[in-house]
């Protein structure tokens, strides 16, 4: 049975580390939903999200957070208001190695503030493709009017994705106390 006090949910596109992230934090064996990738156009990772992904994580307070991931693929978008719903916020992953992740980037806020204004962004591999900005997320951001906090970081090191949590939730409470 799960039970846990809060919700977070991690989106974002194919292979930018969402079920690493997951796998980073949880206490418990992840539920994992992957199968083989059959889109080879869009990653070359082998195995891909279908479903969701779901791994636990209590935190100092001794609050638990459930951890919901959502497959990266836009034709499982169907999945993802289901998966939001009771979310406390979601943490955007985009891989910054893909042809234009600021397209991405820019879809997965619009798709996701839908459900919920609490948003972090995560860019991950950016040790992969040094040939590309990292200031192009953060000019993209001010020139959209947006404030969502922003982290480079590594999917698979746990304090990395802590940041991301522990950001999320004090953006919660600022807004909110």
């Amino acid at each position: 049975m799960i039970i846990q006090k809060y919700k977070i949910v991690f989106a974002g596109s194919m292979g930018s580390g969402k079920t690493e992230a997951i796998k980073s934090l949880s206490e418990i064996p992840v539920l994992a939903t992957e199968a083989y990738n059959t889109d080879d156009n869009s990653h070359k990772k082998m195995l891909t999200t279908v479903g969701i992904d779901y791994g636990e994580v209590t935190l100092e307070d001794g609050n638990k957070i459930g951890l919901y991931g959502t497959p990266g693929q836009d034709r499982f978008d169907f999945m993802w208001g289901v998966i939001c719903k009771g979310a406390i916020g979601t943490i955007i992953l985009i891989d910054h190695t893909i042809e234009n992740p600021l397209k991405d980037l820019q879809f997965y806020i619009d798709t996701f503030k839908a459900h919920g204004e609490n948003i972090t962004i995560g860019i991950t591999h950016v040790d992969e493709d040094q040939s590309k900005s990292t200031h192009q997320y953060r000019e993209w951001l001010i020139e959209n009017n947006l404030t969502y906090p922003l982290f480079f970081i590594d999917a698979r090191k746990q304090d990395d994705v802590l940041m991301l949590i522990e950001t999320l939730i004090t953006s919660l409470e600022v807004k909110y106390l």
